[in-house]
């Protein structure tokens, strides 16, 4: 089979053994994929990265040891935990420390025409969602998971930093639950999307000297975090969803005197994207910029790397 591979910065298209499929395993013929801002990072270096990218998905079944699955289109949560240590126990399995990570951590991605999940993992895809709205499922509980952790009424006012792939989710995402949403970003034409939702649009910099209880780092860039924590009001929260891979300094007294609380968030779970984007709610088709086939994914990553770029996807 093939799959991407990248190492020391390069993109390649590579041949492998399909994997085997341990017990407890199903393994997934890739329909769709999405390209974020993660991939980008292990590209540049992130985590010390060599091996298989990926980990926004929808595939088939093909195989698994539960034969009621194969032939299901499904999506799947990407961390793969123990499920036996207290953090499974308390539903938290995203925070194992035996887990992989799936296209990240010891596990090879979903950047290939084969690979493997466990079937725990795995959720069926509604009948009526296209595959281009069902690969955002993973980014649009990486949204929810904001909701989880930190309480936010309705009319609570918010402002979201980065108008990328991730923060215009996140602004649809808090929009949708009733938040006030400021939408601060570069380019109207992207924010116009958010816009739609009823998000106000901010050209960076323009803040006039509003500040807010709580502030979402989307930036994905070293000077996010410091931005954030400059609009967030004394004891607000500042969300740190920026994945990079460069150490990233911060001014504490700037936390520390206005007591500020940072609130790191990564992944979230399926059960409360999946009827969002079964809604209709959300124009996530919006953000598909182009589709590559999997052979030209060094085209794909170059053109995902491009300051600006909305969604990229792959197909085998």
């Amino acid at each position: 089979m093939r799959a991407v591979h990248l190492a020391s910065g390069s993109v390649a298209i590579r041949e492998f053994a399909t994997p085997a499929v341990p017990p407890g395993f199903a393994l997934l013929r890739l329909r769709l994929a999405g390209i974020c801002n993660t991939d980008l990072e292990l590209q540049r270096g992130y985590y010390g990265f060599e091996g298989v990218p990926g980990h926004e998905f929808v595939a088939d079944v093909v195989e698994a040891g539960d034969a009621a699955w194969v032939g299901r289109r499904v999506v799947g949560e990407i961390n793969l935990a123990c499920g036996n240590c207290v953090w499974c126990e308390r539903g938290l399995g995203r925070h194992c420390p035996q887990r992989s990570v799936l296209g990240i951590v010891k596990h090879p991605g979903a950047f290939a025409e084969y690979f493997t999940l466990p079937i725990a993992n795995l959720h069926e895809v509604p009948e009526s969602m296209a595959d281009e709205v069902a690969v955002f499922t993973e980014p649009v509980a990486a949204a929810c998971e904001i909701l989880e952790q930190t309480e936010v009424e309705p009319g609570t006012k918010v402002a979201v930093l980065g108008d990328g792939k991730l923060g215009l989710l996140i602004a649809m995402v808090l929009r949708l639950h009733g938040a006030e949403v400021d939408l601060h970003g570069r380019h109207p034409e992207k924010m116009a999307i958010a816009a739609e939702l009823g998000a106000r649009p901010c050209k960076k910099g323009e803040a006039g000297g509003t500040k807010y209880p709580l502030v979402v780092d989307a930036t994905g860039s070293e000077e996010g975090l410091a931005a954030a924590i400059s609009l967030s009001e004394a004891r607000g929260t500042v969300v740190m969803k920026s994945t990079v891979a460069r150490p990233v300094s911060v001014d504490m007294a700037s936390v520390i005197v206005p007591e500020i609380t940072l609130l790191g968030s990564r992944c979230g779970r399926f059960e409360d994207a999946l009827p969002l984007l079964s809604s209709g709610r959300m124009p996530v088709e919006r953000l598909i910029q182009a589709v590559y086939p999997l052979g030209e994914a060094s085209a794909a990553f170059a053109h995902a790397s491009r300051k600006g770029t909305l969604k990229i996807l792959l197909r085998p």
